[in-house]
């Protein structure tokens, strides 16, 4: 589980160095007002790399540090080796930039819009998982009790929705779909040939 390492701790820094820098937060958030141009695209990129607050931060990468491992151990990394780490950074970091183009163009022309957070990447690997293994059990410090992937993100989505309808406080929610999906078509060129398994698995869940 390296890379999921190197990508949970490299957040935490740069979060941690934007908490205490707002310059630094004003160029990496996404503000799609001012990407008009080539020279601003990488704040698709870089506005993942920052949160909000702690409980954001938290959030994003307990659920990274959980499936994270799954894609780079139980799927990648059992199919493809060393390319699979490969592989797993295109996903997560695509994951994070695909997710936030359909926010640029919808807040292209608002300039009160602006966008921060992991979720994009974070849900590209969840939704990842769930294409291959959409009933394995997932435990985490809070919730004691094994969690079904599927569930866990059908919850994830909900509470992306709920806050995306908020819209208060500047953490790209809609990303939360957009890499959802992303993860899904992502999965799909991976293995194609397992999506008949996927609807196999779904009408025929495991507790």
């Amino acid at each position: 589980m390296v890379f999921t390492l190197i990508i949970i701790v490299t957040t935490v820094l740069v979060s941690l160095a934007a908490f205490n820098d707002a310059n630094l937060r004003s160029r990496l958030i996404l503000y799609p007002r001012i990407m008009n141009g080539p020279s601003e695209y990488y704040r698709l990129l870089t506005s993942g790399f920052i949160h909000a607050d702690w409980n954001h931060l938290i959030f994003n990468m307990i659920t990274m540090f959980f499936f994270g491992r799954i894609v780079e151990e139980s799927i990648l990394g059992d199919f493809y080796g060393r390319a699979g780490g490969l592989i797993y950074l295109i996903l997560y970091m695509s994951g994070i930039v695909m997710s936030s183009v359909p926010s640029v163009i919808k807040h292209r022309n608002d300039s009160t819009y602006a966008a921060l957070g992991a979720s994009g990447g974070v849900s590209s690997i969840l939704f990842f998982v769930i294409y291959f293994f959409p009933w394995s059990k997932i435990s985490m410090y809070f919730i004691p009790i094994g969690i079904p992937a599927i569930i866990y993100g059908v919850l994830y989505t909900l509470y992306s929705l709920y806050m995306s309808k908020r819209g208060n406080d500047n953490i790209g929610h809609d990303a939360h779909l957009g890499g959802a999906l992303y993860g899904f078509v992502f999965a799909l060129i991976v293995d194609p040939t397992h999506g008949q398994m996927f609807l196999y698995q779904i009408l025929h869940p495991v507790f």
